[in-house]
């Protein structure tokens, strides 16, 4: 299953940008993506920035993660 990540742009250098996904930051790739700026929201795949999103579906797609991750504790 692949899955991509909500995340907010904390900033953009080029063809990079710097996010902030529920606290963790880290760089991705923002090449696919014109007009990048920072607090804008983007939905990350394998380290790509593939799509802006607004921020209420960055909102919603954070609820449905934790709803995943707390469905699947103690199911190992």
């Amino acid at each position: 299953m692949c899955v991509g990540l909500s995340a907010r742009v904390v900033s953009v250098k080029g063809g990079s940008a710097v996010i902030d996904a529920s606290g963790a930051r880290r760089t991705v790739s923002a090449e696919l993506l014109s007009e990048l700026e920072p607090g804008d929201y983007v939905m990350v795949h394998a380290g790509i920035a593939i799509a802006k999103i607004n921020g209420s579906a960055a909102e919603e797609s954070g609820q449905i993660m934790e709803q995943l991750d707390e469905n699947g504790k103690g199911n190992n």
